[in-house]
């Protein structure tokens, strides 16, 4: 027996509900060790459900139809005693109603206001016509021309007229036939005159009857109104007990209908609890399901891994390494640029190892350091940053067609700070070190820098060239010398806000055009060209871009959204500059390489000889 009770115990446990979707079939499960009990415990459960459905209907039923029949005596006395309070009260104000919400004062009222209405319309008009038979003459009135009979008069006025005026011609005065002429014609006038009197008259008087008939409906209406308002406080009590009335004849009808439909639905016993399908005892165990739990690990296991690449993948999409811009972009990687913190092995050497380098040279390295290393190709020429400058530099020098290169190259980046001013700086010298007579032209009008890497003046540079008239004089008078032999510079000039405006000067173009036939090679340092227009508008000018990227800075989509503004621009892309890379950071572990930490060239290179 308590084994007996356990399995029930057990089975109860594991029983579930499922609401299939869309419809309103419940899904029964319940599991246990013994499969016939299993389905014996569902088909009871739901054999007991429908009984109690049953039985709670019925019962519900039974309560209802007895509360309602004694409401609805109570709903009958209450519709009769307001429906005898509303005839009793409309028997002693005197009201009669002709439908539901009009009484016979109320349409007498309307019928005698559009009687008025059209009384008022008729005496107007005829006020008109005989306000205008006064100010007007008799002949040039409508009723006058109009008249059959004055028209037939006048037309024979007019042949006696004439008559007269013939026989007068041609007879004397005293002649029969004149005066009998006359004489009709005098008579006929005055019968004229008197039937347009009559006409004159007969306006006067439509007059007067449409201005009496308005009076006496202007009254009839005014009389009718004051009865109208002395019923209203009698209506609106009418209407309060009428209102009281359909209420509960409402009340009534309601209540009789839900009776009727309680005692239906006491006799039929109805229910709405059917079973679709009996359970039945499953012929194998259903858990556990070894083939199917390891799938279903397999599979979770891998999207599990899928989501945790992409998600690693997504959320740091700043380049990281050597390829990466090949590998998103599809543009040439001119060079990779070791950072300052890692290539400070190749300046002084690994450790336990007699570097030649002077005490005064360290001092000047670690000036240049806080500075940065924008002239370290120039002070430090046998170091890994200077030799990554020399294998750029090769990779442009390369990078032409047929013989041809790039003579005319602009440097920008997708944001600030990712290193264009060093990488112009540097490979400005790595030039000059060839024997190619090299100049930059600093082109960041906003925030110009070149001045001071190279300790030049600044208070006259490119932007007086592109707002004053051009002349050659002015542009050679400009340039100035900088320490590295073949290596000149054209500053920028005191910051300006006009720079967009000052790069589309055509002196531009004119400049560029004069400065190629004195120079090798022109470098251009430029700003960031996502947020300023600097870079796009003086790429179309040059031969080539190069874009700078700095590791762990700029993202592949900032560095992306560059390249589609130049592919729109049709401005030609020479290729990219990968920036401030440190190996030991590199997601591929640790780039040790000949030249990168092992001090190859300290070792080979004689003492006192650190400049190359």
């Amino acid at each position: 027996m308590d084994q007996r009770h356990s399995l029930f115990a057990k089975t109860a446990g594991s029983l579930k509900v499922h609401s299939t979707p869309r419809t309103r079939v419940l899904e029964v499960t319940a599991d246990s060790t013994d499969p016939q009990f299993a389905a014996d415990f569902a088909n009871t459960l739901v054999q007991e459900f429908i009984q109690q459905n049953l039985e709670a209907r019925y019962d519900t039923t039974q309560r209802t139809g007895a509360w309602l029949r004694n409401e609805i005596d109570d709903a009958r006395a209450k519709l009769q005693a307001s429906e005898d309070a509303l005839q009793a009260y409309a028997r002693q104000s005197g009201l009669i109603f002709t439908d539901e919400n009009t009484n016979v004062a109320t349409e007498k009222l309307q019928q005698i206001q559009q009687q008025l209405s059209v009384a008022t319309a008729d005496r107007i008009a005829k006020e008109s016509r005989y306000r205008l038979s006064e100010k007007s003459p008799p002949d040039s009135l409508a009723d006058v021309l109009g008249d059959p009979g004055l028209q037939a008069t006048n037309l024979k006025l007019n042949d006696l007229r004439r008559q007269v005026a013939s026989l007068s011609a041609v007879f004397n005065p005293g002649y029969d036939k004149l005066q009998e002429a006359q004489a009709e014609l005098h008579a006929l006038q005055s019968s004229f005159e008197h039937d347009r009197a009559q006409v004159l008259q007969r306006i006067q008087n439509d007059y007067r009857q449409a201005l009496g008939s308005e009076t006496l409906l202007g009254a009839a209406y005014l009389k009718q109104i004051r009865e109208v308002s002395g019923q209203s406080e009698k209506a609106i009590q009418y209407n309060i007990l009428k209102r009281e009335v359909d209420s509960n004849r409402q009340l009534y009808d309601t209540m009789l209908q839900q009776t009727k439909q309680a005692s239906v639905a006491s006799a039929m016993r109805p229910s709405n609890v059917r079973i679709v399908d009996a359970a039945d005892a499953p012929d194998r165990p259903i858990f556990p399901n070894f083939p199917l739990n390891s799938a279903v690990g397999l599979i979770t296991g891998l999207l599990l891994s899928v989501a945790f690449v992409t998600i690693r993948e997504r959320a740091d999409r700043a380049l990281q390494q050597p390829g990466d811009i090949k590998l998103w972009l599809n543009l040439p990687e001119l060079g990779t640029i070791p950072s300052a913190s890692f290539a400070g092995k190749a300046l002084y050497g690994p450790p336990g190892y007699s570097n030649p380098i002077t005490k005064s040279d360290r001092q000047l390295t670690r000036r240049n350091a806080s500075r940065g290393v924008e002239l370290i190709t120039s002070q430090h020429r046998s170091s890994g940053i200077a030799e990554a400058f020399r294998s750029t530099l090769t990779s442009i020098l390369f990078m032409g067609e047929n013989g041809s290169r790039p003579r005319t190259l602009v440097f920008t980046s997708a944001s600030p700070a990712e290193g264009k001013t060093t990488v112009v700086s540097n490979l400005a010298i790595a030039t000059a070190e060839i024997r190619r007579k090299v100049l930059i032209i600093d082109a960041d009008l906003r925030r110009p820098r070149m001045h001071d890497v190279f300790s030049l003046r600044n208070e006259r540079g490119l932007s007086d060239i592109l707002s004053e008239e051009y002349s050659d004089e002015n542009v050679l008078g400009l340039i100035q010398e900088t320490t590295t032999p073949g290596l000149h510079v054209l500053p920028a000039g005191p910051p300006t806000e006009a720079a967009a405006h000052l790069l589309y000067s055509p002196n531009l173009q004119a400049l560029l055009d004069r400065l190629r036939d004195d120079y090798d090679m022109i470098l251009i340092d430029t700003p960031p060209m996502l947020q300023m227009t600097d870079a796009r508008v003086t790429g179309r000018l040059a031969d080539a871009v190069v874009l700078v990227a700095r590791v762990g800075k700029t993202t592949r989509d900032l560095l992306l959204a560059a390249k589609e503004r130049f592919e729109e621009d049709n401005t030609r892309l020479l290729g990219t500059v990968l920036n401030d890379w440190d190996p030991k950071r590199s997601p591929n572990g640790y780039y040790r390489t000949p030249y990168y930490g092992s001090g190859y060239h300290n070792r080979y290179s004689r003492p006192g000889d650190h400049n190359g």
